[in-house]
């Protein structure tokens, strides 16, 4: 019994000791979001989730090789094809990613113009960009609604910034929350001259964005007619039977496959050339 009553004295000491002595803080790591969650948030499809993404991919492209395989009686004709198909739906999500970056870059200036105006008419940075639900761009309105009911639910405007560049999830509109954020801390009478230098960069900078994509444009159509030429030979040879039932032999498969990998690298290939920096988002 007096054993146990020392060491549990000698446990509280040690605890009481234990407490004076700050702890280390652990280091959370940042979650690191995948390219196809990433390239989702940026098309703006917020109901769509990476896995709903591949299945579709999957089930579409097993439906198209199935497809081509009963009316062309050749697997391998039909497993190319069914490759093509499983790619559309990524292809389509990352188009849209791009319209989408397209149209903002043409409507942050417009934005930054609201909010100067608002500070100028008198409002704070908060209530300028909760006005934006209601004045601002179109396609912006809801992301700012949002905006506003999150700081109207916690009242932390750091938080509601932070939900905000979450929700746009776009380069340009990164820097300009940052910029708000290190306003609001800071301070300072400038905000008005900021804002103003702000939208004029980002209007040239779109100005010669679009310029440089046009001129992109002829290179990245070229490559997409030099892949997609010998396609549609093999798919206006798929109504022959006896162009299938060469096809369907291995030396027909192997003709196949060297084709869509010489392909796939050309197109790459092409890409690579005629690709334009892109903007990444290191303000996260």
């Amino acid at each position: 019994m007096a054993a146990l009553v020392g060491l549990v004295g000698g446990i509280g000491l040690f605890l009481v000791w234990w407490s004076f002595w700050p702890l280390p803080q652990r280091q959370e790591r940042a979650k690191r979001t995948g390219r196809l969650e990433q390239l989702i948030t940026q098309a703006g499809l917020h109901r769509v989730t990476p896995a709903g993404l591949v299945l579709s991919s999957l089930g579409l492209g097993a439906f198209v090789a199935l497809v081509f395989y009963v009316v062309t009686a050749a697997a391998p004709v039909g497993l190319c094809f069914g490759l093509f198909a499983a790619g559309l739906p990524v292809a389509l999500v990352s188009w849209q990613a791009k319209r989408r970056a397209a149209v903002m870059r043409e409507l942050w200036p417009d934005v930054v113009d609201h909010i100067r105006s608002a500070i100028r008419a008198g409002l704070s940075l908060p209530e300028a960009l909760m006005q934006l639900g209601y004045k601002g761009p179109e396609p912006l309105r809801g992301v700012f609604l949002e905006f506003a009911a999150d700081y109207r639910s916690g009242g932390s405007f750091g938080f509601a910034l932070d939900r905000l560049k979450a929700r746009i999830s776009d380069p340009v509109a990164d820097r300009i929350v940052e910029a708000l954020r290190l306003t609001r801390e800071v301070g300072g009478s400038d905000l008005g001259r900021l804002l103003g230098t702000l939208s004029e960069f980002l209007r040239e900078s779109a100005r010669t964005r679009s310029e440089l994509e046009a001129r992109q444009s002829w290179t990245v159509n070229a490559a997409r007619l030099a892949v997609a030429a010998p396609w549609i030979v093999l798919l206006l040879l798929s109504s022959r039977p006896e162009a299938m039932v060469a096809y369907a032999r291995p030396a027909g498969f192997v003709v196949l496959v060297i084709g869509l990998a010489v392909s796939v690298f050309c197109y790459k290939l092409m890409l690579r050339i005629g690709a334009l920096p892109q903007e990444e988002r290191v303000l996260r």
